[in-house]
């Protein structure tokens, strides 16, 4: 199972982005699925999930800028991010809850991460 994330880049303070992870191998079910952050100095927090199949949670401070969408049928998460900020510079995460199929066994609820895409917000 593997989490790619891209969409990551250089834009200037008031700008857009949209980040996309998709989940890859032999998946059976994506539960939980969303976006958390890692800037320089920083631990890494939550962005926005899906703690289920239509429910969202999202930090107070994107809340009204950012808004997390899935494609159930492709295993993809989209990050759609509004009125960039300076401090919503950080590397990006995909992370996901799944269950898929290891050599003929079904593991529940494994917790992946991707590799990371960065997201610079200039002033």
């Amino acid at each position: 199972v593997q989490l790619q994330a891209s969409g990551g880049g250089t834009v200037q303070a008031g700008g857009s982005l949209r980040l996309s992870c998709a989940a890859s191998g032999s998946i059976v079910s994506i539960h939980a699925m969303g976006w958390y952050r890692q800037a320089p100095g920083q631990e890494r927090e939550l962005v926005a999930t899906f703690t289920s199949i239509r429910s969202t949670v999202y930090a107070d401070s994107v809340k009204g800028r950012f808004t997390i969408s899935r494609d159930n049928a492709r295993n993809m998460v989209y990050l759609q991010m509004n009125s960039l900020k300076p401090e919503d510079t950080a590397v990006y995460y995909c992370n996901a809850d799944l269950n898929y199929i290891d050599n003929g066994v079904r593991r529940y609820g494994v917790n992946y991460w991707g590799k990371g895409t960065l997201v610079t917000v200039s002033s």
